[in-house]
C-alpha cells in the first residue's frame, strides 16, 4: 500500500472517531479566518485539524474542535487567512547557492541596478565583501540591459579596467547568457579562432572575430558548467539555508528544474542527512541522465527519500525571449542578441536530436519537461512527441511544456489533444511585457502566457517564477496572472487574465498536479499532507490590484512551521 493511501486511510478514520468518541487528540487545529481550501467540493471552512503530519478534519469549528485535546495547539488566524502550500511550477533550486554568494546585478524591484556603473559597483561590492583575491572568478547574476540607463551591459574593456587582475562574468537576467572580460574569455579558451555552435550566440567585435565578451545559448551553456564554485561542503550548507528562500515565499515543494549530475548527488546528500524541510522535485538534465541513472533508462521516482525524488528529465529546446534567443516562425522586430538581422532565435538541438531525447525519456517511462519559449521551439516540440510516441500521441504520459509563453491557439488545442500540461511565466508581464512588446508586436505580446484561454480549452496549467529568473514571490505570480500589468502599466492581453482563485489554483492544486500528486497536495482536504501557508488576507476578497501586497506570515510542512524559522539549524 503506498505511503498516501496509508494516510487517507488514517485521515479517514480519524474523521470519522468523534461519532464513537473514540477520536485521538489532533496536534493542532487553526481556525479563526478564512480557509480557502482549494477544493471545489468544500470551498471553504472556519477550522481544520492536523495529526501525524496529515489533514484529519475541514469544516465548523464546532466539529472540528471534537478533536481537541489536551496536548492539541490551537492556532487562532486572527482574520488571516489559511491556503494551501504553495507547489513551486518550475524554478532552480540550486539557485540558492549563487543568489548567496554573487554579485547582484539585476534592477528594481528585483535588484539595485538602473546603470551600467551600479552593475560595476555591486561586483565591486562583493569582490570586497567575500575577499575574492587575485586571479579568482568575480560572477555577479541578472544584468538587463534593457534596464539599464545605457541600454547595454557593462563592455568587455570596461570589466578589464575595473577589474584587471580577475576573471569576471555578469549572468543575463534570463540565465541564458552572459557578459564575460577578456580574462574569462581566456579561462574558458573563447577567442577569435573559436567558430559560433549550432544554437549558440558569440558577440564578435565590430569589423573582427574578437569576442566581445557576449556569450549565449550553446556557446554560454558549456562554459556556465565548468564554472568555480564552493567546495561541496560550503555548497551543502548554502543549499540547506538556501531552503528559507523557498519557505518565506510559502513554497512547499520546490522544484530543481535542471539537476546535473554533481547537483544531485548533494542533494542526495543533503536528503540523506535529513537536512531537507521542504520536498524539491529534481529534473535531471538530458545531458547529464546517464550519469545520474547509471546507464540505466531514465524513471520518475514515485516516493519522496529524504524529501527528495527525481520527478523527471528536463530537456530545453530553445532560449528566452527576454535575451531574444527563443525560437519563433517569424523574425523579431529589433536586431538579435548581437546584433543579427532578420533574427528569429534558433532551436537549442537539430529536430531528429529532439526526437531522439524525447524518445529516449518516453521508452524510459519517465515523465517529460521541455524548455520551451517561441511558437517554433513549440513546433519543434509537438513534432519530437509526435515521433517519439508511435501510435499514441495522446498518451497520458504527464509530459510539461516548461514556460509555452508564445505558443500559438492551435498549438494550445494540440496541447490539449495530446494531454500535454503548460506550465505558464505570467510574471514575464510584468517584468518583460513592455520588451515583448517591442521585439514582437502586440498580438503576441498579449496572448503571452495565455491562461485563460488554455483553462477554456480544458487545460490546467501551472505558474511559476524559474527562480533566479524572477524573485521567489507567489503572491506576486498571483498577482500577474489576474492583473497582467507591465512596467509600464500597459495589460499585456486582457482576456488572458484569469480569476484570483484560478491564479491561486495555478500554484497549489494545478502545480501538484503537474507533478501527479495531486492525491497529498494542492488543497486543504482530509487526508491530504498539511502543507500549509498563513497569509496577511485573503487574495479571494481583496481589490485585484492589491494582491501583491498580500504577505506569508507563516509556512507549515506536514503540520510543522519552517516559516519562520523557530529553531536554529
Amino acid at each position: 500500500m503506498s505511503r498516501s493511501r496509508c494516510l487517507l486511510l488514517l485521515a479517514v478514520v480519524s474523521y470519522a472517531a468523534p461519532a464513537t468518541g473514540q477520536a485521538a487528540d489532533a496536534d493542532r487545529i487553526i481556525h479563526g479566518g478564512p480557509i480557502v481550501t482549494v477544493n471545489p467540493a468544500q470551498p471553504t471552512a472556519e477550522a481544520m485539524a492536523i495529526t501525524g503530519g496529515t489533514i484529519v478534519a475541514v469544516g465548523t469549528k464546532a466539529d472540528v474542535m471534537k478533536h481537541a485535546g489536551p496536548n492539541t495547539t490551537l492556532t487562532d488566524l486572527r482574520g488571516r487567512t489559511l491556503v494551501p502550500g504553495f507547489v513551486d511550477g518550475h524554478s532552480h533550486f540550486f539557485s540558492t547557492v549563487s543568489v548567496q554568494t554573487d554579485a547582484l546585478c539585476a534592477s528594481p524591484p528585483a535588484g539595485p541596478c538602473r546603470t551600467v556603473a551600479d552593475v560595476i559597483g555591486q561586483l565591486k561590492k562583493i569582490q570586497t565583501a567575500r575577499t575574492i583575491p587575485a586571479g579568482a572568478f568575480i560572477l555577479g547574476y541578472g544584468y538587463d540591459p534593457d534596464l539599464l540607463a545605457e541600454k547595454r551591459p557593462p563592455t568587455k574593456q570596461e570589466l578589464d579596467a575595473t577589474f584587471p587582475n580577475n576573471p569576471v562574468m555578469i549572468v543575463h537576467v534570463s540565465s541564458h547568457g552572459a557578459m564575460l572580460n577578456s580574462k574569462a574569455l581566456a579561462h574558458f579558451g573563447i577567442s577569435a579562432a573559436t567558430p559560433t555552435p549550432s544554437g549558440g550566440v558569440i558577440g564578435r567585435e565590430p569589423g573582427s572575430q574578437e569576442p566581445s565578451g557576449l556569450l549565449f545559448e550553446t556557446a554560454f551553456l558549456p562554459i556556465f558548467a565548468k564554472l568555480p564554485g564552493p567546495s561541496p561542503d560550503e555548497q551543502l550548507k548554502l543549499l540547506v539555508s538556501g531552503q528559507d528562500f523557498y519557505a518565506r515565499a510559502g513554497i512547499t515543494t520546490a522544484q530543481e528544474g535542471a539537476t546535473m549530475k554533481e547537483q544531485y548527488d548533494l542533494l542526495r546528500v543533503a536528503a540523506d542527512r535529513g537536512l531537507l524541510e521542504i520536498d524539491i522535485v529534481a529534473l535531471p538534465f538530458i545531458t547529464d541522465i546517464d550519469k545520474i541513472f547509471a546507464g540505466k533508462p531514465p524513471t520518475t521516482e514515485k516516493e519522496y527519500r529524504g524529501r527528495l525524488r527525481i520527478g523527471g528529465v528536463k530537456i530545453v529546446m530553445d532560449g528566452s525571449p527576454q535575451g531574444k534567443t527563443a525560437f519563433f516562425t517569424t523574425p523579431y522586430l529589433t536586431d538579435g542578441p548581437a546584433g543579427e538581422k532578420s533574427w528569429r532565435g534558433e532551436s537549442s538541438f537539430p529536430q531528429r536530436v529532439l526526437n531522439d531525447m524525447v524518445k529516449k525519456v518516453y521508452d524510459g517511462g519517465a515523465q517529460l519537461f521541455v524548455h520551451v519559449n517561441g511558437d517554433a521551439a513549440i513546433d519543434n516540440f509537438l513534432e519530437a512527441h509526435r515521433a517519439a510516441s508511435g501510435d499514441a500521441p495522446a498518451g497520458d504520459r504527464g509530459t510539461v511544456g516548461v514556460h509555452s509563453q508564445f505558443i500559438r491557439r492551435d498549438q494550445l488545442e494540440k496541447y490539449r489533444e495530446w494531454k500535454i500540461t503548460p506550465s505558464f511565466f505570467t510574471i514575464h508581464c510584468f517584468y518583460f511585457g513592455d520588451v515583448h512588446l517591442a521585439n514582437r508586436g502586440a498580438a503576441q505580446a498579449d496572448f503571452i502566457s495565455p491562461m485563460r484561454t488554455a483553462r477554456d480549452l480544458g487545460l490546467r496549467p501551472s505558474n511559476h517564477t524559474d527562480f533566479n529568473v524572477a524573485p521567489l514571490d507567489q503572491l506576486f505570480t498571483i498577482h500577474t496572472a489576474v492583473n497582467r500589468v507591465s512596467r509600464s502599466g500597459r495589460v499585456m492581453g486582457p482576456d488572458e487574465r484569469v480569476t484570483p482563485l484560478e491564479a491561486l489554483e495555478a500554484v497549489t492544486i494545478d502545480g501538484a498536479r503537474q507533478y501527479r500528486e495531486e492525491d497529498r497536495k494542492g488543497s486543504i482536504e482530509v487526508g491530504k499532507l498539511a502543507d500549509l501557508v498563513i497569509l496577511s488576507a485573503n487574495p479571494l476578497a481583496v481589490p485585484p490590484d492589491t494582491i501583491k501586497e498580500i504577505r506569508v506570515e507563516e509556512t507549515i510542512k506536514e503540520g510543522r512551521t519552517i516559516w519562520p524559522q523557530a529553531e536554529s539549524r
